[in-house]
């Protein structure tokens, strides 16, 4: 594995947790952080959260959209940090509980650009 593999994973596992801590939580709920490896050199990393009315949306440009669908000037720039190194990435409903899990793969061989 990589230098460029292991520090897109920290900042993917940063970014996520971070938006999760900050945009997701409520009262007496946690976020959630799974790491999983598929031994062929890719880690899916899943954040979930109980806000799962506060999805991130990447616009067509690389910057989030606010829910009202305004460009946002000084935050939102996470989507981008994530799609940057990721080789996928995307939001998905909790099955089990409340909420949403943003996830993202990256894989050794994938395009390593950490902004």
């Amino acid at each position: 594995m990589t230098t460029a593999f292991h520090d897109a994973v920290e900042l993917i596992v940063g970014e996520l947790a971070a938006n999760a801590i900050t945009h997701g939580r409520a009262p007496g709920r946690d976020a959630e952080l799974r790491l999983a490896h598929d031994g062929a050199g890719r880690v899916l990393v899943e954040v979930s959260d109980v806000r799962g009315e506060r999805r991130p949306v990447l616009a067509p440009d690389g910057r989030r959209l606010a829910e009202n669908g305004r460009q946002l000037a000084e935050d939102g720039r996470g989507p981008a940090l994530v799609a940057a190194p990721a080789e996928e990435w995307g939001v998905a409903e909790r099955p089990s509980a409340p909420g949403k899990t943003v996830w993202a793969v990256v894989a050794s061989c994938s395009r390593h650009h950490v902004p």
